[in-house]
């Protein structure tokens, strides 16, 4: 396996979990890999997985993201990967997703879920560009404290 490293510091890895691993857990994977690109690598896992959500795919897509390539991951496929970062991004998944490692750090930042809204086409979408935004304002803020963080700003 290789290294990336940005100076002299070794790229953060990063866990975003969600139950299915299919919507928000993808959103911000991709948000996070973009923002983050010369300081993250960036992993999403869940506890239930399934398929990935169109409306989450076409929404990206939407913002100049594009996320089709991304596949819906079992949480204990990383089980040996040391990461720096768990981002919990449901409810469900702070409660049902083992115990993150004492060697990273968690955050948990639940979003709510635009795949679970019913009605017509354009409510869905409404919803689903509202969580979109709030995951890509938050994945952008979170970037930018590390940046804040990393000695090299210092």
């Amino acid at each position: 396996m290789t290294f990336a490293f940005q100076g002299d510091q070794k790229m953060k890895k990063v866990l975003v979990l969600c139950t299915g691993n299919s919507c928000r857990s993808q959103m911000m994977h991709g948000y996070l890999a973009h923002f983050g690109e010369s300081q993250l690598e960036v992993y999403s896992a869940g506890s239930a997985p399934h398929e990935i959500n169109r409306t989450a795919v076409q929404m990206m897509m939407e913002d100049g993201h594009d996320i089709s390539d991304h596949t819906s991951n079992h949480i204990d496929e990383y089980a040996k990967i040391n990461f720096d970062y768990f981002i919990s991004v449901c409810d469900h998944a702070l409660e049902s997703c083992p115990v993150p490692p004492p060697h990273g750090q968690h955050i948990h930042r639940a979003f709510g879920d635009p795949s679970k809204i019913k009605g017509p086409e354009d409510v869905v979408l409404r919803s689903f560009r509202l969580v979109r935004d709030e995951i890509k304002s938050w994945a952008e803020n979170f970037v930018k404290t590390l940046d804040e963080e990393s000695p090299s700003r210092q």
